[in-house]
Parts: structure tokens; sequence; C-alpha cells
């Protein structure tokens, strides 16, 4: 049985006939199976002559995929959040190719395309689970919404919202501001960071509690245990505030509560081949610069 890959990428990233040639010219190449997302192949055939068959395209879930070995997707990290949550199956591999600028996810780029399908072929993949966060009082159809960056509550209004944050029952605090970002290890170099809050290596076992734009000066990011439930209480003069995962958007009405956990589930991150945590912070950073030159 040969192996099988999950391509994913989405409309908004520029791809290019020389990126889509090389990718399927590495499928053929391995002789891997594979499927599809709708939008990707509609790209691959505008820019190629390549005829994507019916049945290897899937729409707003990959479906079970019992004999898939990884998922590859190409783009920014925002293309590789919308990936896992279209992932049914969470126990398999997720790889992101960087085709765009800062990238903490997909921190392979085009370069590495080559060195990644050969890890495929080889079973020599460097996988690393992270931590996601289970997310209860959302109105999603019945379907579990799980976050592996964050979770935020934000104001939709100009007027102040109101955030209060209980952690196994006990208030930490009247978040009185923009709103309250929940971040796991993994979302710490992004919505949290650019708040403020601090640099967490993933294999770290917590949760961050970060306040946007608060109007207390004295509030600080606080770091909590991901065996902690965290209960979010929803205060808006104007009756709603806006609810982010990840790359999702919902409301939330005055008054309405959320709870956050660890989920069971963890995402298998495919790691760049001698590539780092670190390394990536120095590159993506810029902290090997000497600004003094």
């Amino acid at each position: 049985m040969s192996t099988k890959i999950l391509l994913f990428s989405r409309p908004q990233i520029a791809h290019t006939q020389g990126d889509v040639e090389r990718i399927f010219s590495l499928i053929e190449h391995y002789g891997f199976d594979f499927a599809i997302n709708q939008e990707f192949a509609q790209i691959v055939e505008q820019l190629t002559e390549r005829k994507i068959e019916p049945e290897r395209i899937y729409a707003y879930e990959t479906g079970e995929q019992p004999t898939a070995s990884v998922m590859l997707c190409f783009g920014g990290d925002g293309t590789l959040l919308e990936g896992i949550h279209r992932l049914s199956n969470k126990a398999i591999p997720v790889a992101g190719i960087n085709l765009g600028h800062l990238g903490f996810l997909t921190s392979a780029t085009r370069d590495d395309i080559e060195i990644l399908f050969e890890n495929v072929a080889s079973g020599k993949l460097s996988i690393q689970p992270r931590t996601l966060l289970d997310v209860e009082g959302v109105k999603a159809d019945g379907v579990r919404v799980l976050a592996l960056n964050e979770v935020a509550i934000q104001r939709l209004e100009a007027s102040m919202l109101k955030v209060e944050a209980k952690v196994n029952g006990q208030t930490v605090a009247q978040y009185n501001g923009d709103g309250l970002i929940v971040s796991t290890p993994t979302g710490s170099t992004a919505y949290s960071l650019s708040a403020g809050g601090p640099i967490v290596a993933p294999g770290c076992e917590c949760f961050l509690l970060t306040p946007l734009a608060p109007h207390n000066f004295g509030m600080r990011p606080v770091v909590i245990p991901d065996t902690a439930e965290i209960v979010l209480s929803v205060h808006s003069r104007h009756g709603e505030a806006m609810l982010s995962i990840d790359n999702r958007t919902y409301r939330l009405g005055d008054g309405e509560e959320i709870t956050l956990r660890k989920a069971i589930e963890k995402i298998l991150l495919v790691q760049p081949h001698n590539i780092s945590f670190y390394q990536t912070l120095h590159s993506k950073m810029g902290w090997d610069v000497d600004i003094r030159n």
C-alpha cells in the first residue's frame, strides 16, 4: 500500500506554477497517493494542465484517513491552523511549508520541500506533540471546538469590555479593557506575543492569560498550569463581544461564559530537519542581528 499524504492550501496564497509542479513531481517520484482540498485543487488546475480526480478532493473536512501519513500545508501559519481545523483524524502529523513571511508553525521553507518529502518517504519525520485547548460554550452546531494557538475575547464597539477570568473556581481578575487572550505555549508567539505576553517553549505544560490594552496598568500576563479549568465571563455594555479561536470567529452575548480545558487530543506537528524552536526564534525575531552596526 502506497503512502498517502493530505495536501492543503488556500486561494490567498501566492502559488506559482513552479511551486505546484515541484510538489506534484515529488508526489510522482515517490509514488505517493494523495488527497487535496477543493480550493487548492482548483489552483492546481488553473496553474497547470493537471486534472485532479474528484475522488481525491475533500471539502470542509478531510474525513477519516486511516492510511494517511502526513498533512502538508502550503502557506503561512494561518493556513496551517485552517488545515488543522479541517483534519478529521488529529493523530495524523501536520507539516507546514512557509510560502509567506513571518511564521513560527510553518518554519520550513520552499528550500526544504525535497527534504520533507524524502523524510515522509523514509518515515523519518521529527514530530512534536502540541497541546490543544478544548472550548465549551460556543455555538458551533454541536461540533467540538479546539484551538492550537489561542482563544481571545475582544470588544466589538468602542466602549470597554469586561472579562472575568476564573481558574479552578477562583477569580484571577476582572479584565477591563479591549479583552483577554488565553494562549497555549504554541500560541505564545502569535497574538499573545503582540499583546506583550511572554514567549514560552512548546514543551512547557502551561497556559497564558494575556490582557488586551487593560485599563488597570498593574495587569500583567499570568502563566497557569495546563491542568487548570478556565472559565471566562463576558460583560459588554453593547450586548456582544467577539470570540476568536485561532483563525475562526464567533459572537458572545453579555453574560455568556466559555470554559477552557486542555484537550485530550494533541496535534502532531512536524519539525523541520535540524531546526529547533530556539533557532526559529533567532531567525524570525532577528535576535542574531547586532543593531549597533
